[in-house]
């Protein structure tokens, strides 16, 4: 037997976070890891012998905190104010920063002091040391070495090689000083971990938004011993399964229920995507979240709290996010041998130069010192920034939002594209594409539904009205709404005329059925209306290129079969499914997942989930604010024909990333011996390093330039 733990843990802030606890569970046995950084959520599966208390102490040690018990409901906001201290020490080591880079532009003479320059480094130095070296001992303590080694490897190395030149060598100081080198890294490291807790920290808002869904209060019906109802105002966690609750009209529905009294028209386009309302009756569910457009209902509980469908949406973002690891840099995956690496160079290089070369040991320090000060990570942690910067700020122009540079790289991996229909493919205004007179002429059936329609505020008439406008001097003495069905009216010569949905009409007729709008006339039918979505006018083109590309293309929708299938022959495409809930669209992205890695373009509260466990989620501008938060590319011009463009710049992105790591790889390969040796001394070393710094500039610099 086995058993599934849930836990939160606090210090998990960014991605390097989530990977050092993953990896640590995974030498611990456990299975299934899923780590978040957003929410600080980990899972795991773990063998029913685990002591999960000691794992839980394990992960302490690492220099994390385990939230455990009653704590866990007053996590929320834990980040914030290790996020306002960690921002404030980037902006002072920005501030000592940019001086002491000055002096390699301006010739004012404080600039050059060495004893100035060490009084702006020491402190960047110090903070430095404050958030990169705990974590840094405690990768090493349990033998898993991350960046942060890496990264106070180098700066400790320039600041010690800086000051011994200043305190030994004052004649000739500024061939030893290095500060600027020591401040630069720590300050540009901490400026990457800054974007990317604002990165980790907006995927949050996707949960937050669906948490607002849920209604905060509830009508509850309560009845006493003699039969007499009274209602009271709860808050919607207090509802139990079993409760009946009130709904009406603008409300939104609490709690999954019943209905068991009233009938009424609900919104379910956070469930389906479809933007028309469904009629719900006695007998039939309804799914927290939802708006009751028109209508009274009385449900009786089915699902509260953690069981509702709402909080399985929740859930399943949650589980998508942290099951998703962000791209592990090619730096950090080496990192294990690098900087054992190059600490054992180091050394050797000392005890070689001391006593087999006969060198002083003072110079034979300054060797070992100076191959640290090359391998330096200045030009590994430029090489994929560089790149990314240019690739995003590229795509803003181009009306591309990219969420990070991990997007970029995987969007060139992407082999299936999955679309949601209304509101992707569609614009999410409705026309009407089709309709049918029985028995009266073409003119008359319009006067007679735009008559009607006048006199609803229902989505649907108002489509129809914003068509038809004219008409033509029907008049009607009496018109009433039937609340889920339709509209009824009596004209001058004292006929009924009944325009509603199929399910009131027209449901025992064998012809024209799937309709959406039925118009009778003393009881006969007197003709149908069809209301669809107006198609974006590039939703054709993007599709057939994506294909040209090599993409296979799924189109993927909580719509009715017919609607469906008619959209993907119209447009192309290969393969479709309709009628899907968002579990059932999570659990085709899975098998398509299982395939290839797997793009997912939606608009929706429903698509969230599946837009999240995508390899890339992709929404439109338009879309709800759940599904921009979810995905990790946004259409900002509202364009699908920007869909190609970025899937290119992502491949060119990767390709200069790779480029670029291969030249700072080269330049340590190359310096590091060369260094050990004594032919380079750090001053040379340092040139070279501002060099190939200078070579991946330019070549990431290209990617603002070349072809999409």
């Amino acid at each position: 037997m086995e058993k599934n733990v849930s836990t939160i843990v606090e210090g998990m802030t960014c991605g390097n976070c989530a990977l050092t606890i993953s990896r640590f569970l995974e030498k611990k046995g456990m299975r299934n890891i899923s780590t978040n950084a957003a929410s600080g959520e980990v899972n795991f599966t773990a063998s029913a012998d685990t002591d999960i208390t000691s794992v839980y102490d394990a992960i302490d040690g690492l220099g994390y905190r385990v939230v455990r018990g009653e704590e866990e409901s007053e996590h929320a906001g834990i980040h914030t104010d290790q996020a306002d201290t960690e921002n404030l020490l980037f902006v002072v080591c920005l501030c000592l920063t940019v001086p002491l880079l000055l002096h390699m532009f301006i010739s004012w003479p404080l600039l050059h002091n060495p004893w100035f320059q060490l009084a702006l480094s020491t402190p960047v130095f110090a903070i430095g040391c404050y958030a990169f070296v705990p974590p840094a001992i405690r990768s090493l303590k349990h033998r898993m070495p991350n960046m942060d080694v890496l990264i106070m490897l180098g700066a400790t190395a320039a600041y010690v090689y800086s000051l011994i030149g200043l305190l030994f060598f004052a004649a000739e100081a500024h061939q030893y000083l290095f500060f600027e080198t020591t401040a630069s890294i720590i300050t540009l490291v901490m400026a990457g971990n800054w974007l990317e807790h604002r990165t980790v920290k907006s995927t949050t808002i996707a949960i937050d938004a669906l948490v607002k869904l849920q209604p905060r209060f509830a009508r509850l019906v309560m009845t006493d011993s003699q039969g007499k109802e009274s209602i009271i105002e709860v808050e919607s966690k207090y509802v139990r399964n079993g409760d009946i609750v009130l709904v009406n009209t603008g409300d939104h529905i609490p709690v999954d229920g019943t209905v068991i009294f009233g009938q009424g028209e609900v919104d379910e386009k956070m469930l389906t995507g479809e933007s028309l309302p469904v009629y719900r009756e006695p007998g039939m569910n309804v799914v927290g979240g939802t708006m009751l457009v028109s209508g009274s209902l009385k449900l009786q509980a089915t699902a509260v709290g953690n069981a509702s469908v709402l909080s399985n949406i929740i859930r399943m973002v949650r589980e998508a996010q942290g099951a998703k690891s962000p791209l592990q840099r090619l730096a950090d995956r080496i990192s294990a041998i690098f900087v054992p690496a190059v600490f054992t160079i180091a050394v050797l290089t000392l005890l070689i130069n001391y006593f087999l070369a006969g060198h002083s040991f003072p110079e034979s320090m300054m060797r070992s010192i100076a191959v640290m000060v090359i391998s330096c990570p200045c030009a590994m942690g430029l090489a994929t920034p560089a790149a990314v910067a240019v690739g995003l700020g590229r795509a803003a122009r181009n009306g591309m939002l990219i969420k990070g540079g991990d997007t970029l790289s995987a969007l060139k991996s992407v082999r299936n594209i999955v679309f949601d229909k209304t509101g992707t493919l569609t614009t999410g205004t409705h026309e009407i594409s089709e309709f049918k007179a029985v028995d009266i002429s073409d003119e008359v059936f319009r006067c007679v539904v735009a008559a009607i329609e006048q006199h609803s505020s229902h989505p649907i008439a108002r489509s129809v009205t914003r068509q038809w406008t004219d008409s033509k001097g029907v008049v009607f003495t009496k018109v009433r709404e039937i609340s889920g069905k339709g509209m009824e009216a009596t004209d001058s010569d004292g006929r009924i005329w009944q325009l509603g949905s199929e399910a009131w009409l027209h449901s025992d007729k064998a012809v024209d059925r799937g309709f959406d709008l039925y118009l009778y006339c003393n009881g006969q039918y007197a003709g149908a209306i069809r209301i669809t979505d107006t198609l974006r006018p590039d939703a054709a083109a993007t599709v057939r290129e994506l294909q040209s590309m090599g993409y296979r293309t799924v189109l993927l929708s909580g719509d009715k079969e017919e609607k469906v299938k008619t959209m993907a022959k119209s447009l192309g495409f290969a393969s479709y499914r309709s009628e899907q809930t968002p579990q059932k669209k999570k659990e085709v992205l899975r098998q398509l997942l299982e395939e290839a890695p797997t793009a997912m373009v939606g608009d929706g509260i429903n698509d969230a989930p599946a837009l999240a466990m995508a390899t890339v989620g992709i929404s439109l501008s338009e879309s709800t604010q759940i599904a921009i938060q979810s995905a990790q590319v946004i259409l900002s011009n509202n364009q699908l024909s920007s869909l190609p463009r970025a899937i290119r710049l992502g491949k060119y992105t990767d390709r200069t990333i790779r480029e670029n790591l291969f030249w700072a790889f080269l330049y340590n390969i190359v310096a590091i011996p060369v260094a050990a040796a004594g032919y380079l001394s750090p001053t040379w070393g340092a040139g070279i390093m501002a060099l190939s710094d200078v070579v991946l500039v330019i070549n990431s610099l290209r990617l603002g330039f070349r072809r999409i």
